[in-house]
């Protein structure tokens, strides 16, 4: 008989960091597919920020939730034919059997993704929702104009290391914040960030007095808290903030983030990708591998290996130990 394996979460997350012991790894039979349905074998398996965030929402036991690109290995429905490679937000398991029918949590139906000869880990990182998010959340909500000032949280995780690439196609000045001094110097030598700073180490008021003399523009953040309000207090007149996520204070559910003393009119808007209907995430996602087979732009992966090292894996991405998107190879 075969099994497939999947990981539940046991034990609500105490602190901001899940510990390994909250996760189990489960089996159970892999059934055969029924008219209609396609099993798929994992191939790479996404951890992403949100799953901290969500997490406060679910109740234990619970099955941890999570994109994840396969490859049909048997299949009963004539629009998903074996061999082909499907991207679907169906969890940590190894095997999943699916319909055509979309996810609960995020509405997205089962799609084949269109990467070309670029890297199959892609479809979950820079080619599948961060991708978007990084796209849609700068380009329709900041909407940055040539010779602006851009300033990015959490620069050089999966999402804020496109944002401020992005940014610096469309003409303008890319100042990133990040958690260490290797990070740093990625952004400057490997992406060309005009400025970065480490934030742990650094003083961000000097950091953007130096930087940004004149004002920040847009703001693209994905990390809330002090940091943030520090750099909303330096946003210009009509500047545009697009909160992405606030990732340093999830676990944290009574957290009252300091409101910014900021004397001009600022637009802020918090977003998911969700928002945009699949015609404008399809767009992005072109925009996005032209940029990439072409060079324009570059997608950083951690990529670990081994189904048994998801936990660990996503301790590490929050802990800041990883650099562009952290993906499990399965």
């Amino acid at each position: 008989m075969r099994k497939l394996r999947k990981f539940i979460v046991k034990n609500a997350f105490k602190d901001f960091l899940p510990e390994r012991s909250d996760f189990e790894i489960i089996e159970e039979k892999l059934p055969k597919p029924r008219p209609g349905e396609f099993l798929v074998k994992a191939e790479y398996i996404s951890v992403d920020p949100y799953m901290r965030s969500f997490a406060s929402e679910q109740e234990p036991p619970y099955e941890q939730f999570g994109f994840q690109v396969g490859k049909v290995i048997e299949s009963k429905n004539d629009e998903y034919q074996v061999n082909t490679y499907v991207f679907s937000h169906s969890g940590w398991r190894d095997h999943v059997l699916l319909t055509d029918h979309p996810d609960d949590m995020f509405k997205i139906k089962p799609y084949k993704p269109e990467i070309g000869y670029l890297p199959l880990s892609l479809a979950i990182g820079a080619l599948g929702m961060p991708g978007i998010t990084a796209y849609l959340g700068l380009l329709d909500i900041c909407q940055p104009k040539q010779h602006e000032v851009i300033c990015v949280t959490s620069a050089a995780g999966a999402v804020g290391s496109l944002v401020g690439q992005i940014a610096k196609l469309k003409g303008c000045t890319v100042i990133g914040f990040t958690g260490s001094n290797q990070k740093v110097q990625f952004l400057k030598q490997e992406l060309g960030f005009h400025y970065a700073f480490n934030y742990k180490m650094d003083n961000v008021k000097e950091c953007l007095s130096t930087s940004a003399p004149n004002g920040i523009d847009c703001f693209f953040d994905n990390v809330g808290g002090n940091l943030a309000s520090i750099i909303m207090e330096n946003m210009n007149e009509l500047g545009r903030v697009a909160i992405c996520g606030s990732i340093s204070t999830y676990g944290q559910e009574s957290y009252r983030q300091r409101r910014p003393k900021t004397r001009v009119s600022v637009r802020i808007e918090a977003f998911s990708f969700t928002q945009w209907n699949w015609s404008q995430q399809c767009a992005a996602l072109t925009d996005l591998r032209e940029w990439l087979q072409k060079g324009i732009i570059k997608a950083k992966e951690t990529v670990t290996n081994g189904f048994e090292e998801l936990p660990d894996t996503l301790i590490a991405m929050l802990n800041g130990d990883c650099v562009g998107k952290a993906v499990v190879k399965i």
